[in-house]
Formats: structure tokens, sequence, C-alpha cells
């Protein structure tokens, strides 16, 4: 019989955690699967039994022991920070965004599109590479718009 790697054993205290979770209605549906797939997984179930009667990929019972052994309980259950993010716009490159969207459009174009400063930005280093989306986004939270005769870079 082959060991694996990582292996679920909950201690009472752990379980009885778990079973509040489920029982208690208060937590994300997520972090009520998780914990009746750590359950299951103590009851001795294997990854290939769980992921069927859970109705969940192979992959996510395999996840959810590798972050139960590695991170413990609670980080298994609830989402993690996502700290080591990287953001391709911090205030810098947003500030050039918006002045660019707010300057007059490129010879041959009667306003900026998305793509338009993408690709500007781009061209002018402040990033690696952007995506129209990534722009809509930045210029959504700033209330700007390209369309009206007014930016609306600076909220009224």
């Amino acid at each position: 019989m082959v060991q694996e790697k990582y292996q679920v054993k909950l201690t009472s205290e752990e379980k009885r955690h778990l079973r509040k979770v489920i029982r208690s209605g208060r937590s994300s549906a997520q972090a009520n699967a998780r914990a009746r797939v750590l359950l299951k997984l103590d009851e001795g179930w294997t990854a290939p039994q769980v992921a069927s009667a859970m109705e969940v990929t192979e992959r996510t019972v395999f996840r959810i022991k590798r972050r139960y052994v590695e991170e413990g309980l609670e980080e298994t259950l609830h989402r993690r920070n996502q700290l080591n993010r990287h953001r391709k716009v911090d205030e810098r490159v947003e500030a050039h965004l918006i002045a660019l969207a707010c300057s007059e459009s490129p010879e041959g174009h009667d306003h900026w599109t998305l793509r338009l400063l993408a690709g500007k930005t781009v061209e002018l280093g402040l990033v690696e590479s952007l995506s129209h989306e990534t722009v809509r986004l930045h210029l959504k939270k700033t209330r700007s718009s390209r369309g009206r005769s007014s930016s609306g870079a600076f909220p009224r």
C-alpha cells in the first residue's frame, strides 16, 4: 500500500468545530463543502470516493488535503488573503492612465479607446503588458469616461 503525502488526521476539537461549521449555516458554501471533505477524509474515505460523493474533482480534494496539512484548519476553511498577488497597475500607473485618458486623442482617432490606452501605457514603458479590461476597471473606479465631454477624472 502506498503512503499518501498528505493525510488528514483531525483532533476531536477540530471535528467538533467542523460539525459546528456545517450545522450553523453561517459559513460560506465553500467553507461548508471543505468541512465536509475534511470529515470524510478523516473517516478514511479515499480522495476519489470523496470527490464522487461531494461532486467535486479529485484535484479539489487533494488541494484541501494539502492546505490542511500545510496551513491548518482555519486557513483551509476560509479564503486566504492574496497578499502575494502582483498588481500591474499601481497608483503611479493609474495616475498616468487617467492623465492619458484626459489628454487629446491620438491623431486619426476621435477619442481614446480602451485598447489605445492600454497600448500607449505599454508603449510609454509604464507596464510590460496591460489588457483593455484592466484599463476599463481602473477608469471605472475613478468614474472616468472617455465618451463624455467632461472626462470625469475629477468627480464633482
